[in-house]
């Protein structure tokens, strides 16, 4: 019936501009849904239709037909329109014969008793809120395990407030969900006498204060008391009981709430109660005993925390952008200042992590890597837990998709350590609750100031939370000033108040130790591998074994151009395996062979010449290298004839060498990374140019690596998301490096 239900929106409507044709698969989903809205709109004369069944829908609908029955249903494809819907959402339609028969009126009567509205819309008449509703994929039964509890709740919802202007039928699935949440804010707000246009479901001001008149205690009852139960269930107290009397089982499961949300224990329902109850954040006056914040802990700053009542500092291990933050990475001496005043400090690891893209199993490796050598080298002490940042809305099905196997890939880099760091995680309620019940991490560190992420709102706190962030202040005064985010500690972190002596980071590069060849070559594979690169490919010119081979094979060379140009051999080997390894057939013989004949005329007749290419194992163009090297040769970096990328003839010979000498390819990588540094002048570079960094240097940061590594590349989509695949890359190389350096 659904699959006849789409041919019936494909055959009438379809046809007309502005609704598309569905797949006829019998299969129900959000494009019927939104090609049902579309035909409906159509019949209502609404000229330009959307997926949006919004006011001006709803309006026109109770305009036109503000109750359809058998004797009002405007005509047979408008009946049709009904019994599709109801088809997609379940319920018996009928024939789809554009008859408001008995079968179609019981399954209207079926869904307002579904939504909770029977009551409030008796009868068999549509009604555009109960339509709106229709043309969703909001279930009105419980599904997936929901609650017949958190189901009543809704369905009261529906019946008490549906007659409101902003309240929408909300589903009935025995589940929360940001709308459920929603329905809660605007039920307080109109419970507290708000008027349609004024109750809006934020948790401002006016709510705030009205809420404070509203404390419950043993004995209290009425509507009040519903809702507070109702949100102490929504909020996984599942031995609470919906109802309106506020007896002594209520007030218990108060107690326990409290506790767990580290409120003051009182037993009665409080404004800090409400507020936890009903927005992530909660009572935002609340003091907390944990901060974290982008300024280094000075004495005066320290002074400050102290006299505040802080305990627990969070500190970032790197900073990806110190132009930005100078002080966001925890700096020198930083933590034996912290030490020394009785603070202690939780470590935060995070990078970019802005959307979905930064989160997958190979970029959380390179993560659990860089965050574990971070650590030591700050001089955190084993069992250390590093909380682990996903700082953006994150949706549901991206939580499944990406953060939990990137959490995958933390743990098996932190694995490299010897397990001697835990894992946290940072982010909004949904994301800490999944990757705490994956087993990928210890406690969370909750985002619960951002109250409008889909991941905080209509989640309960996690079960494992030790610090809650609620609110940004700022404290103190003159030198002893901090803007800082106040945040509530559970105690099931208490960070670190001794550390050992930082690691010497700026230790040159040595000489590659064979002894770790094979654990290099197994990491580096493996990983290739998880990025959907096998070891040997039918279209690639050069195997995983021959391309290390390649790179190692100049580990002397390597070893000289990072101690002449200061450096990390991490970045030269990085940029010269990837390359070698996307060399491919077409590169050779097309690519290659188009500019050998544009420049000698050798080849075969059906070859299109081409002036340039990239080339050779490093894959770099000749006009790049000319750049690159004449870059280098005018500062007296590198001694070479300056050529001029616009005469053939010396376009000729950089391409020949870089084409077949690999030494000068793998130097000329080098220098390429020179080049990206100032900006690559006179390159191809993005509409508003490149950005000057500084000159490279042993203690580049996560930021400025990514960046050399993608202006390699070029700049765009596919040059970012390359630079983001080789970023993990480079922390495998530079974790053996690191090793050698220190032996």
């Amino acid at each position: 019936m659904v699959l006849r239900a789409q041919k019936f929106i494909n055959q009438v409507y379809a046809p007309r501009d502005g609704i598309p044709t569905v797949a006829e698969n019998g299969r129900t989903s959000w494009e019927v849904m939104h090609a049902l809205t579309r035909c409906l709109q159509y019949e209502l004369g609404i000229s330009s239709l959307s997926d949006n069944f919004g006011p001006g829908t709803l309006s026109a609908l109770t305009a036109k037909y503000p109750r359809i029955n058998r004797g009002t249903v405007p005509s047979a494809d408008f009946c049709r329109l009904i019994q599709s819907a109801l088809y997609c959402k379940g319920y018996d339609g009928g024939d789809i014969d554009g008859i408001y028969n008995a079968r179609v009126s019981a399954s209207v009567t079926a869904l307002k008793t579904d939504m909770g509205v029977e009551r409030t819309y008796p009868g068999d008449d549509l009604v555009p809120k109960v339509f709106k509703g229709l043309l969703t994929m909001d279930p009105y039964v419980v599904v997936n395990g929901g609650s017949q509890s958190v189901r009543s709740i809704q369905q009261w919802l529906n019946w008490r407030y549906v007659d409101r202007k902003d309240f929408f039928i909300v589903p009935c699935d025995g589940h929360h969900s940001r709308t459920v949440a929603n329905s809660m804010l605007l039920a307080v707000q109109y419970e507290l006498g708000m008027a349609d246009g004024v109750a809006n479901g934020v948790f401002g001001p006016g709510t705030r204060a009205g809420l404070k008149q509203h404390t419950l205690y043993v004995g209290s009852s009425g509507t009040w008391t519903l809702l507070f139960s109702a949100a102490m269930i929504l909020n996984q107290r599942t031995e609470v009981t919906f109802g309106g009397t506020f007896n002594g089982a209520l007030s218990s499961a108060v107690s326990s709430f409290q506790g767990f949300c580290e409120l003051p224990v009182t037993g009665i329902g409080d404004f800090a109660t409400w507020a936890s109850l009903l927005v992530s954040y909660g009572d935002q006056t609340r003091k907390g005993t944990a901060c974290d914040g982008v300024t280094m802990i000075t004495q005066a700053r320290a002074d400050t925390l102290k006299a505040q009542g802080y305990v627990y500092v969070g500190r970032y291990l790197t900073n990806p952008h110190p132009t930005d933050l100078p002080e966001k990475a925890i700096q020198p001496g930083e933590l034996a200042t912290i030490a020394r005043n009785g603070l202690r400090c939780y470590p935060i690891y995070q990078t970019y992590g802005r959307d979905a893209d930064s989160f997958s199993y190979p970029q959380g490796k390179a993560a659990g890597v860089a965050a574990g050598n971070a650590a030591k080298d700050h001089g955190f002490k084993n069992g250390t837990r590093i909380f682990f940042a996903v700082d953006y809305d994150v949706y549901d099905y991206q939580v499944t998709d990406n953060v939990i196997p990137h959490f995958r890939g933390i743990r098996d880099g932190l694995a490299q350590f010897g397990f001697q760091y835990e894992i946290g995680v940072y982010g909004p309620r949904n994301v800490c609750t999944r990757v705490g019940e994956a087993g990928l991490s210890t406690a969370s560190f909750v985002s619960d100031m951002s109250s409008g992420f889909s991941g905080n709102y209509g989640y309960a706190l996690p079960s494992d939370w030790a610090y809650d962030q609620i609110v940004t202040i700022d404290i103190g005064s003159g030198a002893g000033h901090l803007n800082i985010d106040n945040n509530i500690a559970s105690g099931r972190d208490r960070g670190q108040g001794s550390f050992d002596p930082p690691r010497v980071t700026l230790l040159p590069d040595t000489r590659f130790d064979a002894a770790f060849l094979n654990a290099l070559f197994s990491d580096v594979g493996e990983y290739m591998r998880s990025i959907g690169h096998p070891d040997e490919s039918v279209s690639r010119i050069y195997s995983h074994q021959q391309c290390l081979e390649t790179v190692m094979a100049h580990d002397a060379l390597i070893t000289d151009l990072s101690h002449r140009y200061s450096m990390r051999k991490s970045l030269i080997q990085t940029s010269t395996y990837w390359e070698m390894r996307h060399y491919d057939y077409v590169d050779l013989t097309v690519a290659d062979a188009a500019v050998v004949y544009y420049h000698t005329g050798a080849g075969g007749k059906d070859i299109v010449p081409k002036r340039d290419s990239s080339t050779g194992i490093a894959q770099m163009s000749g006009t790049v290298g000319i750049l690159a090297w004449n870059h280098c040769v005018n500062r007296g970096l590198a001694e070479g004839p300056v050529l001029d990328h616009t005469v053939d003839d010396d376009l000729w010979v950089m391409w020949q060498q870089l084409n077949q000498e690999n030494s000068f390819s793998v130097t000329s990588v080098a220098l390429a990374h020179i080049w990206g540094a100032a900006g690559k002048p006179g390159g191809s570079n993005p509409p508003k140019g490149e950005t000057t960094l500084r000159t490279p240097r042993l203690d580049y940061t996560e930021h400025e690596i990514y960046e050399l590594l993608r202006r390699y590349q070029g700049w765009g989509d596919t040059a970012e998301k390359h630079a983001k695949q080789r970023m993990p890359l480079y922390q495998i190389f530079e974790t053996y490096n690191r090793i050698v350096r220190r032996q």
